[in-house]
């Protein structure tokens, strides 16, 4: 047995059966172990930003980390972007990514580079295995890392892989989630019951499953509202599930929704900040009369947290408040606009599916108007790293492959990853993609108001608009494998929505803005 086989026994004995690839000549001794080791589907990629996204969903909605396969510093670099993001929403993941030889290193060959320097900025824990003999117990490690949930980045030189090794290595148990103080859930529980306007901020794994259950309870018993965080590695909504309305991502309307609370009780959620700095406005978005309680952090274990409070309220057995009912209005038609897309979405929307936000600018709406439609999970960009949504799609419809998955993409949000289409194609994966074709990147007209830095004139509009020519997303889609179509309008856009959702695969839709 060699190194890479090693750790492909280590990888799949510690329950890592999934990877996501772009491999080079470093890491082929990797490749060849996949002939030799059961347990490990590995997914072709072509653009290492690629692996790194669809590994960040997959773990969002298994629990559980996938791999990457990536090729010295160069395609680690390509792929940072998503491992930004996934990071940001605390997602476990296994770098693996191939070095040249030791005794080569010193000849300076023109891809080596200082992959540790590279790996850094983007993961929690990173090491370059010292020899063939502890490639196995590396392995490990990085598994247990990335079950914490964490990045870790293993660096696997090539005589490290071809080298003699003992055999695969047991994976410690990761670190159990710390629970909640006695004195944290008595100060929430204060804060909440003092008959001033109160806010229960929820984040991370609070606003999905029982969690979520039990801060409606706690709503319904106390009389305060229930909010999320602007951003959710993954929030259920729908018919049956507690609502839960998002803070605006923009400055003045958080704010303004912001402005009423004199307390703020926050479960795995931070203290709300502006996205960036704007000349004249806050960073922090509570008013400064908020007295905020904060009582469990993201990486607690945020289920327990909130039953204990509900316990400390005595509402363990009060009817949770805000359940959704489900509403199947009339499906709109005329002009496209993000009230009437919202409607075409939450009439048509499948029961359980997954729904992968990226629409940025054309979408910040959509949630409210979804808490009518079928139960489903709705997953956003958490780095704010743009090009995350298309291949998000591809590890979400991996992770569950009975579900449907539809992802609301910004035009020039997919050109950063649009390879993600060809992997959808070559595993048919059952995928939805609806588009935004506004031509331009919108959220930044919005951002030169917001920085007062003027209207934008012809130079301006230079970098800012996608024309001449446009992006033509048909044959886009088509030249990835992926079937597609076009609407002009919402009554284009039902029918071609309903195509792809008859579809078994993947459906691009090219909605024109």
């Amino acid at each position: 047995m060699n190194g890479a086989e090693s750790l492909v026994r280590t990888l799949v004995g510690g329950g890592v059966n999934i990877g996501f690839a772009n491999p080079g000549t470093s890491e082929m001794h990797f490749v060849a172990a996949l002939d030799k080791v059961e347990g490990l589907r590995c997914i072709l990629c072509l653009y290492e930003g690629v692996a790194t996204g669809a590994a960040d969903a997959y773990y969002r909605m298994t629990g559980k980390p996938a791999s990457t396969l990536l090729h010295l510093g160069p395609g680690l670099g390509n792929g940072l972007s998503n491992l930004h993001n996934a990071r940001k929403a605390r997602s476990g993941i296994v770098n693996i990514v191939g070095e040249h030889a030791g005794y080569h290193i010193k000849h300076d060959a023109p891809l080596t580079s200082d992959i540790e320097g590279v790996a850094r900025p983007m993961s929690d824990w990173v090491r370059t295995a010292r020899d063939s003999q502890t490639v196995a117990a590396d392995t490990a490690l990085a598994v247990q890392q990335a079950f914490e949930p964490r990045v870790a980045t293993l660096i696997l030189p090539i005589d490290t892989a071809w080298g003699d090794a003992n055999g695969p290595a047991p994976v410690p148990p990761p670190v159990s989630r710390q629970r909640v103080t006695d004195d944290a859930i008595a100060a929430g529980a204060r804060a909440l019951t003092r008959g001033e306007p109160a806010l229960l901020l929820l984040g991370g794994a609070a606003v999905r499953g029982k969690a979520l259950e039990w801060a409606g309870r706690i709503a319904a018993k106390t009389g305060c509202r229930l909010m999320s965080e602007s951003s959710n590695a993954r929030m259920e909504g729908g018919a049956g599930r507690v609502r839960v309305d998002v803070l605006p991502f923009a400055v003045d309307p958080a704010l303004a929704a912001l402005r009423p609370f004199r307390h703020a009780v926050l479960v795995g959620a931070k203290r709300p900040v502006s996205f960036f700095a704007y000349r004249g406005k806050p960073s922090v978005m509570l008013p400064e009369h908020c007295e905020v309680t904060e009582v469990a952090a993201v990486d607690s274990d945020l289920e327990a947290a909130l039953e204990t409070l509900a316990a400390a309220l005595d509402a363990r057995n009060t009817p949770p408040a805000g359940v959704a009912s489900l509403k199947r209005s009339a499906l709109p038609s005329g002009k496209v606009t993000p009230d009437g897309v919202a409607a075409v979405l939450a009439a048509l929307l499948p029961e359980n599916a997954i729904v992968v936000d990226e629409s940025i600018s054309s979408g910040r709406g959509f949630p409210a108007v979804m808490a009518g439609a079928q139960p489903h999970d709705w997953l956003n960009i958490m780095g704010g790293s743009i090009g995350w949504g298309l291949p998000a799609a591809v590890g979400a419809a991996v992770a569950a492959p009975e579900r449907k998955v539809i992802v609301l993409e910004g035009d020039g949000s997919a050109m950063y990853t649009l390879q993600a289409l060809w992997t959808m194609a070559r595993e048919n994966l059952d995928v939805t993609v609806i588009v935004f074709a506004n031509r331009s990147y919108q959220v930044l007209h919005a951002e030169l108001a917001n920085l007062s830095a003027g209207a934008p004139v012809s130079r301006a509009l230079e970098v800012l608009t996608l024309d001449r020519p446009h992006l033509d997303w048909i044959a886009l889609a088509k030249g990835h494998g992926v079937e597609a179509g076009r609407a002009s309008n919402l009554d284009e856009l039902a029918v071609q929505f309903k195509r792809g959702l008859a579809s078994r695969g993947p459906y691009l839709v090219e909605l024109l803005m």
